[in-house]
């Protein structure tokens, strides 16, 4: 039998029943759910970061610059909100650490509350650069991490771009300013060169003058040192009157504690007693005269009483037993008084005839008396107030002593300083008068310093770039952003889809083939027993199979296509490149079944892992480790992932042409090695009889 109908005997048994027709369309759409599904799954991912929670946190509080209100985390978080690069949610600080925390957001952004006095501070002395807060939890999603370190990267250049133009546009204006400044200052110099020659005269006048105040300046020395003993003398002095002023207000003020109360208690008895003493003063006066006139008479009758009562007494009481002894006692005080009253009476004569003039004085005095008397009648409601007024005017001169004392103290210590000071003047007035010499002839250097400064500002005012505003704007542009990326893509892939679809395509057709000969057997049981040639056999577990695969590449690349929406720059060589494959990976996975049989189902497994690891569809491969890089070479899905791109994103079709080769040469390969197990297999023994492994 032809090697066709042996294949097409295989496929029949796919028509006996309506599970095996189910199992055979299961296996053409097979490659659907790894390359169509895969694919369809990340398709365009950057399309649709949209739909991405992050948490967007503006502590930013803005800042003050020149006037000039800066608020840069509104104006960002604003552009951020606009760009719908993330489904942004603006949160407080703490909302944000635990929504990232919990996986409510998958990252966070924060723009600290100092961000717009950092970035304002590039225009000022203390330059600061400005922190934008990432938070990432991989335990959430690893890849949109990596995601967000690219795009908060851009945001971080466009931020720092945006500072860089404040800071170099204020350069710029700094320039301008400094212009400006240079231009007055060379006028300035010209002015200076005119004024240098009244400086000249007014030099000389200065030293004149000086010579003068040096005179002076002796002469101060001298009487600041007479006044300074002076004032130690006025310290010394004073010193000892506030000592007596303390002395007597100590006096006074412990006498008005003992006085004070009494006064205060007894001011109406002191006025009614002193009233008394002026009533008892006057009536005293008034009968002076009565009394010069009387004293005589009055001095005889007091002697004759005297004697009349010492002759009673002693008739009555020494000579006789008196009748009533109780008289007596009373006699004999009588006798006693009588005699004091005749004694008084006797001095009262005595001095009313020899002291006439006494008298007087004592009238005077006694008008005197009557006036206090009556004074202090008046005034004694009073007298307590009054004493407290003379203490406190006491306390009064001794407060105002001490700070005499203390005035003259300090004046005594400023004249000291003073006089240190003069000897000072006196000699800094020398110096003065020597540094006027000196600025005489220095005032002829300077003129001719001020005529080269003059010259050399007008210079300089020319060589001073003065930029207007659109100047200004142009150069601050290129200067925030010197050097620009001119990135070109030779053959970009429109989406993450298109650029994944070289590895996905060929690794759902690999899987394809490896199910399909779990259905069909890699060699005809009926063509082994017959005996038939072993390329036929070959031929024949190939050809349902390849078939199988071509079926498979229609639908998948259908379903991509119009699907998916896969657009390729060489469509009909990817189909046929393809078919290719799919031929060659349907002749490897029969070899390795009809080899090692149960085993080469696991080994169809193991290649597949090779290959995927080793083929750089995901990342270079050199960035893999060496055991990768060293297969890479050996193995077909290498050369099908470049040839795949360079098909469907375009390019130089070198690698295609490499990867046919590679790709005919792995199925010519595979095909003899297996038309070699398939003689093998004409030949039973104990193994195959009975096989260690069965699946």
């Amino acid at each position: 039998m032809r090697t066709p109908k042996l294949a097409a005997l295989e496929l029949k048994r796919f028509g006996r029943g309506k599970l095996p027709v189910a199992a055979l369309i299961a296996l053409l759409l097979l490659p659907l759910l790894y390359g169509a599904l895969y694919l369809c799954s990340f398709w365009d991912p950057y399309g649709r970061l949209d739909r991405i929670p992050v948490a967007l946190v503006n502590d930013d509080k803005g800042a003050t610059v020149a006037g000039k209100r800066v608020s840069a985390g509104d104006e960002l978080t604003g552009k951020l909100l606009d760009s719908k690069t993330f489904e942004w949610h603006e949160v407080s600080s703490a909302e944000a650490h635990k929504g990232v925390e919990n996986g409510t957001f998958y990252l966070s952004l924060t723009m600290p509350s100092d961000f717009s006095e950092r970035i304002a501070s590039s225009s000022g002395s203390s330059p600061e650069t400005g922190a934008l807060q990432v938070r990432t939890n991989d335990a959430n999603n690893y890849i949109v991490g990596q995601i967000s370190r690219s795009v908060f990267s851009e945001v971080r250049t466009a931020a720092s771009t945006n500072a860089s133009r404040t800071f170099y546009d204020r350069i710029f204006i700094d320039f301008s300013d400094l212009h400006d400044a240079t231009a007055k200052a060379a006028k300035g110099a010209d002015d200076l060169k005119g004024g240098i020659g009244k400086a000249k005269k007014g030099s000389q006048d200065l030293a004149d003058g000086l010579r003068n105040a040096k005179h002076g300046s002796s002469d101060l020395a001298g009487g600041i040192v007479r006044l300074n003993k002076g004032a130690g003398d006025l310290e010394a002095g004073s010193r000892q009157v506030a000592n007596g002023t303390q002395a007597l207000a100590d006096k006074v003020n412990g006498v008005a504690a003992d006085v004070r109360p009494f006064l205060k208690d007894n001011g109406r008895s002191i006025g009614d007693t002193a009233r008394l003493v002026a009533d008892s003063a006057r009536t005293v006066r008034d009968n002076l005269d009565l009394l010069v006139k009387a004293a005589p008479t009055a001095a005889a009758d007091a002697r004759t009483a005297s004697d009349d009562l010492a002759e009673v007494h002693r008739t009555t009481c020494t000579e006789q037993t008196p009748a009533d002894p109780d008289v007596c006692p009373a006699l004999k005080r009588a006798r006693t008084a009588a005699a004091d009253v005749a004694k008084v009476a006797a001095d009262v004569e005595a001095l009313v005839t020899n002291q006439n003039g006494d008298l007087k004085k004592l009238r005077s005095q006694l008008t005197s008396l009557q006036g206090q008397a009556e004074e202090l009648a008046r005034s004694a409601p009073r007298l307590d107030e009054d004493l407290k007024s003379a203490v406190a005017k006491v306390d009064a001169l001794n407060t105002g002593a001490h700070k005499v004392a203390e005035g003259a103290n300090e004046l005594h210590a400023g004249l000291i300083t003073a006089r240190t000071g003069s000897a000072d003047l006196d000699t800094g007035v020398g110096n003065l008068k020597k540094g006027a010499t000196d600025l005489d002839s220095g005032l002829v250097r300077l003129g001719d310093g001020s005529t080269s400064l003059a010259q050399g500002l007008n210079d300089g005012v020319g060589k001073i770039p003065d930029y207007d505003e659109k100047d200004r704007d142009a150069r601050t542009e290129v200067m925030a952003d010197p050097v620009r990326l001119a990135s070109e893509s030779l053959h970009a892939a429109p989406n993450y889809g298109t650029g994944f679809a070289p590895y996905f395509i060929p690794l759902s057709l690999w899987v394809g083939s490896m199910v399909a000969y779990m259905l069909i057997q890699p060699l005809n049981r009926r063509a082994l027993a017959a005996g038939a040639s072993a390329w036929r056999i070959a031929f024949a577990g190939w050809l349902p199979v390849a078939a199988i695969g071509l079926l498979q590449v229609a639908a998948l690349m259908s379903v991509l296509h119009w699907g998916l929406g896969l657009e390729m720059t060489r469509a009909a060589g990817t189909i046929g490149f393809l078919a290719l494959v799919t031929c060659c990976f349907a002749a490897i996975v029969q070899w390795l079944n009809a080899r090692f049989g149960a085993a080469g189902r696991i080994l169809v497994l193991a290649v597949l892992m090779l290959q995927l690891t080793s083929a750089g569809g995901t990342y270079p491969v050199q960035t893999s480790p060496g055991f990768f890089n060293a297969i890479h070479p050996y193995l077909p899905m290498s050369y099908i992932v470049d040839g795949l791109r360079r098909l469907i994103t375009g390019g130089g079709l070198g690698p295609v042409w490499q990867g046919s080769a590679v790709l005919l040469a792995f199925t010519a390969g595979s095909l003899a090695l297996t038309a070699l197990a398939a003689r093998r297999k004409q030949v039973w023994t104990l193994d195959r009889l009975h096989p260690e492994l069965s699946l």
